[in-house]
């Protein structure tokens, strides 16, 4: 049994999973369909939303995120690859940097930077 707290809402959510051979078996505490689909993401692949900057051609650092989550276990991949990533300014909010940057996920700007 996996003791998990719900962040998909305000309610935070204290859900146990139980889980047997990887499978989720049952899934007990959330109060709306959200958090069942959380817990039961949460301990077969975990998911998350991966912020940090990128360097831009005049030295500036530039905010990106992805668009989606993208699996927990390939963030350290993830940033080692961010830090091959050069961009021009400016740049604006939405502004794609990567496309498919991880199982279909972009890498977009999350702040405008001006030059």
């Amino acid at each position: 049994m996996k003791k998990i707290t719900c962040i998909e809402c305000p309610m935070g959510c204290e859900i146990d999973v139980e889980v047997c051979d990887g499978k989720v078996i049952s899934i007990i505490g959330n109060t709306c369909p959200r958090g069942k689909l959380y817990a039961e993401n949460e301990v077969t692949c975990p998911k998350r939303v991966l912020t940090s900057t990128v360097k831009s051609a005049c030295g500036k650092p530039v905010p990106v995120k992805t668009d989606a989550p993208v699996k927990k276990a390939e963030l350290f991949a993830l940033m080692e690859k961010l830090n091959s990533i050069t961009i021009s300014l400016p740049a604006k909010i939405g502004d794609i940097v990567c496309l498919d940057f991880s199982d279909g996920a972009n890498l977009i700007v999350a702040g405008n930077v001006e030059k």
